[in-house]
């Protein structure tokens, strides 16, 4: 998911998107663990998401729209 897509949900959604990415994250290490990953940069990339919808969180309580 790029920034200007999570730019455009709401509030919720964020919360939903970020839950959904934390659990997305969790599967990902577990399968990791137990030598079940086929696609390893699936790891990075929801670490990667996760940074986005905590940046643009951080936006919106700051105040800044850019």
């Amino acid at each position: 998911m790029d920034i200007d897509k999570v730019r455009t949900l709401s509030d919720t959604e964020l919360e939903t998107a970020l839950n959904d990415a934390k659990q997305d994250l969790w599967g990902a290490r577990f399968a990791l663990s137990t030598r079940q990953l086929k696609d390893y940069s699936s790891i990075p990339q929801t670490r990667r998401t996760i940074a986005r919808i905590l940046t643009v969180k951080r936006e919106r309580k700051l105040g800044q729209t850019a």
